[in-house]
């Protein structure tokens, strides 16, 4: 039986530690669907079709991995996608609690999909795609957090 994950989130932008956690559920699950959440409520750097982009190029080399996108709620789109698996990073104690609480209710909603945790390598800890954003804005480097096409495209957007 193929077992399908699917490991959703904002990913404005995808770093080096969405590409490890995703590259680590494409070596333990058959299939995963990164999926790139669109989100009315908050205001992205990037749009969804910009996020998805930068997804499929990053994520070109792991041949089990597909890139969408969704909206709604996500136990219905893990049914959607004929998936049986959630697939959630870790950085660090802070993550777990949201990430505990968000697993409990989705196990609530549909009792049989389970949230799987994965941690992330020391190395990606500190990163996130909002300080990503800020430290480049902002004239940093993030060279070494992200893929080269984010570097290029963080360029065309804050360096015009």
């Amino acid at each position: 039986m193929k077992v399908r994950a699917v490991y959703p989130g904002s990913f404005d932008p995808i770093t080096n530690g969405h590409i490890y956690i995703a590259e680590r559920a494409a070596a333990i699950f058959d299939e995963v669907v990164v999926s790139v959440l669109v989100n009315e409520r908050k205001s992205a750097a990037f749009s969804v079709s910009e996020r998805c982009e930068m997804a499929r190029k990053s994520l070109s080399h792991v041949s089990n991995i597909t890139v969408d996108s969704f909206n709604g709620l996500l136990v219905d789109y893990v049914k959607q996608q004929g998936a049986s698996v959630i697939i959630r990073g870790l950085r660090a104690m802070s993550d777990f609690e949201y990430e505990f609480q968000m697993a409990l209710m989705n196990r609530q909603l549909a009792p049989e999909i389970e949230t799987f945790f994965i941690v992330t390598d020391p190395k990606y800890s500190y990163v996130s795609s909002s300080s990503v954003r800020e430290v480049f804005h902002f004239g940093g480097t993030v060279r070494d957090v992200v893929p080269p096409v984010v570097f290029d495209k963080l360029r065309e957007r804050y360096r015009q």
